[in-house]
């Protein structure tokens, strides 16, 4: 972990479904001034579960971290990924408890860190991030629910179909071929996800494959047909918190 005074701060697109993407660009710029960059390396903790005092949060800008969780039985469950613009580590922020879950950099990441009492006081005196902080809780907690309802009513190949659909949603980049999912995810990253043995992961993306619905290779799945993995998903609408990033088209690139 590095640590400075101010850093670099992204100005370009965020992704709207984030924190920083849906705040006004002058409010999204102070906040941007809260805290100091911190960098982390690859597979380093950036939080850690059970950690009694720690109560800052950390802004990603640019960043993919994984957050982990460990069961009585001693596994660790993956139970979501972050990226750019997203906040992490805000509920012992919000209620001064123990964090609930670890989290660590999937890559090299620059993150603001951003002290309890300034993120707080940042809170009091502008209503707006007040507001998006709040709808940033809820749709985790929606989420949440969510996984925990797949997982007791589902079999193991929808729930994979349904979390593609989400992250494609939620870390997708329209291209020409589809949606691009731009996350450095292994097969057990995916099977801790959709709750699924790594085993059936591989069977069903060799048959999403064969049907022509995704492309994988080495970290990367591309949904080639989002219209029919939603069918197989059983999915017909995404909420809007996981409005699909359309990235800037190229210059000179036509309809």
């Amino acid at each position: 972990m590095k640590n400075g005074t101010s850093g670099p701060r992204r100005i370009g697109n965020w992704p709207p479904r984030s924190l920083l993407g849906s705040l006004e660009p002058a409010t999204r710029e102070l906040m941007l001034r809260l805290g100091t960059a911190t960098q982390f390396g690859a597979n380093e903790s950036l939080l850690r579960e059970g950690d009694p005092t720690s109560r800052h949060v950390l802004l990603l800008i640019e960043a993919c971290v994984k957050v982990v969780s460990n069961t009585a039985d001693g596994h660790t469950v993956l139970l979501a990924i972050r990226t750019d613009g997203d906040l992490v580590g805000e509920l012992a922020s919000l209620d001064g408890r123990p964090r609930l879950a670890s989290v660590i950099a999937v890559k090299p990441s620059v993150v603001r860190r951003v002290g309890q009492a300034e993120f707080l006081d940042f809170l009091d005196h502008h209503p707006t991030v007040s507001r998006a902080v709040q709808r940033v809780v809820t749709a985790k907690l929606r989420n949440s629910t969510w996984h925990r309802i797949e997982y007791g009513s589902t079999p193991a190949p929808l729930r994979l179909a349904r979390v593609l659909v989400l992250l494609a949603a939620q870390h997708g980049e329209r291209v020409r071929e589809g949606i691009e999912i731009r996350l450095a995810l292994t097969q057990p990253d995916l099977a801790a996800l959709a709750g699924a043995r790594e085993p059936t992961v591989h069977k069903e993306l060799r048959a999403l494959r064969h049907k022509g619905v995704v492309e994988t290779g080495y970290r990367r799945i591309l949904i080639r047909d989002p219209a029919a993995l939603h069918a197989i998903a059983g999915i017909a609408e995404i909420p809007p918190e996981y409005g699909v990033w359309s990235a800037p088209r190229p210059q000179g690139e036509g309809e």
